[in-house]
Order: structure tokens, then C-alpha cells, then sequence
């Protein structure tokens, strides 16, 4: 399959909500547009977010397809974002999520693909890949943070483009590349998120040198960072992804901000 490596405007609306259009359609990544406010559950970690959304919802416009990494953070899938998914014809998440979220939600295993038509012929291919939302073995941390999924968008004449989610591990990151690399656009979520009863403070998302390594391990091209402002529990932010994409000779990749 042909690949190209066309670049393509990302609007990022902060946390880990980015609008890009490819193939014709218009994608949505985890779609967080509440203002600051506080976010709990029994048994989990109070959740602030601290900043509005770089936009509002209205100006999102036309939503083709959700790439929705988990839904049961509301750093990931607020109020508004929820109630959003109402209208948006599909949203591609874990099986998980799919099954709790019901109407055009659709789960995505590890390495299972969907075929989206594109306006005036062809299609885009939507694969769901590996993500782990924390460190250690996958069951360990699936019982504390739940099943998260990743996303590879391919097509014909189209730039390949990652989509994180909220992964913690390079070698799941590494496990990608071997079947992607280089990729053209990968849209990486980072923060270094951390919580002193989780895992003992570990990061549970890339922190920024990580994201510089996951970088160079899929050969990207391109770097768009999100998931690293606008809630209180993540721990870097730009300046020290900026640091750290310098340190690893990967400056000129990243998106500017």
C-alpha cells in the first residue's frame, strides 16, 4: 500500500482531544470539553481538571468517527464528551466500552481492524492496537485502571498515522513499530499522570522522555502531543517534552505547540 508522508492539520483542544481530518472523514480523539471542575467516584482518585478546552464544542463541527482510547476516565471522556457520542455515527473504543457505552459504539480488540468508506471511493482502515495504562503485567494493571486501546489509521495514498491512548509502555509501543514503523503521524499521549496510590506514584502515560523514545522507535515523522495540560494530575507538560525531544536529537519532529 502506497504511503504518504503528507502532513495533515491537527487542532488540539487540550488533555487528549485532538480533530484531524484524514481520508476524507473527521476524526475525534477521547473528547474532554467540560470547564475546570472536579470529577470522583468511590474508590478512585479525585480527578481535577484545571483549564477550558482551546475551543468549544461548537466549533468542532462535523464528527465523523470517535477514537476513543477508554471510557471510564473522565480525563478522557468528560460530561460534554459523553454526551457528545450521541451524535457522532461512530465511536471506536475497547470492547469494553463498547459493550457499557451501547448505540454506535464499537469495540476494538488488539490487532482487530474496521474497514470506514471514504467519501468518493476507498476506504480508510482503522486498527485497534495495544495500550497499557500503567506499569507492570497486563492483568496487574488492567484490574486498576481498565482496558485501553490504540489506534492505527492506514490507506491508500494516506499518510500512516498512531494514536496512543493512554499507554504507559514501550513495549507495547515497540510491538507496534515492528508491524508499522515508520509511521508518518503519531499522536502521542504524555503528562507522566501520576497518583501516590497507584502503583506507588509510577507514571501511568508516558512521561516526555519516553515519548521521545516511543518517537524514535516508530521511526515518526511527526510527533503531535497531547494528554499533557489541563488536569491537575499530570505531572510535565510542554517545556519538558520540548527538553526531552531536543535531548533526543527529535526537536524538528515534534508538532509545534
Amino acid at each position: 500500500m502506497a504511503s504518504s508522508a503528507a502532513s495533515f492539520p491537527v487542532r488540539v483542544f487540550g488533555g487528549p482531544t485532538a480533530l484531524f481530518e484524514y481520508g476524507g472523514l473527521r476524526f475525534l480523539t477521547d473528547p474532554t470539553f467540560d470547564e475546570p471542575g472536579e470529577y470522583g467516584r468511590e474508590g478512585r482518585p479525585l480527578l481535577v481538571k484545571t483549564a477550558p478546552p482551546a475551543g468549544a464544542l461548537a466549533e468542532v463541527g462535523r464528527i465523523d468517527v470517535v477514537l476513543l482510547s477508554h471510557d471510564e476516565h473522565a480525563d478522557n471522556l468528560d460530561t460534554s464528551g459523553r454526551a457528545l457520542l450521541a451524535d457522532v455515527p461512530l465511536t471506536l473504543t475497547t470492547p469494553g466500552g463498547g459493550e457499557r457505552l451501547g448505540g454506535t459504539a464499537r469495540g476494538l480488540a488488539d490487532w482487530e481492524s474496521v474497514e470506514l468508506e471514504r467519501p468518493g471511493g476507498g476506504t480508510v482502515t482503522v486498527t485497534g492496537v495495544p495500550a497499557l495504562h500503567g506499569p507492570g503485567a497486563r492483568e496487574d494493571v488492567e484490574a486498576v485502571t481498565g482496558q485501553v486501546v490504540g489506534f492505527v489509521l492506514t490507506g491508500e495514498g494516506l499518510p500512516s498515522v498512531y494514536v496512543s491512548g493512554d499507554n504507559a509502555s514501550l513495549e507495547v509501543v515497540g510491538e507496534i513499530a515492528q508491524r508499522y514503523a515508520p509511521l508518518d503521524t503519531a499522536i502521542l499521549f504524555a503528562g507522566a499522570p501520576r497518583f501516590p496510590v497507584l502503583f506507588d506514584g509510577a507514571t501511568l502515560v508516558l512521561d516526555s522522555a519516553q515519548a521521545a523514545e516511543a518517537a524514535a522507535l516508530l521511526g515518526a515523522r511527526r510527533v503531535v502531543a497531547v494528554h499533557h495540560d489541563s488536569w491537575a494530575h499530570f505531572t510535565e507538560g510542554r517545556a519538558e517534552l520540548e527538553a526531552a525531544f531536543a535531548a533526543a536529537g527529535l526537536a524538528e519532529v515534534l508538532d509545534k505547540a
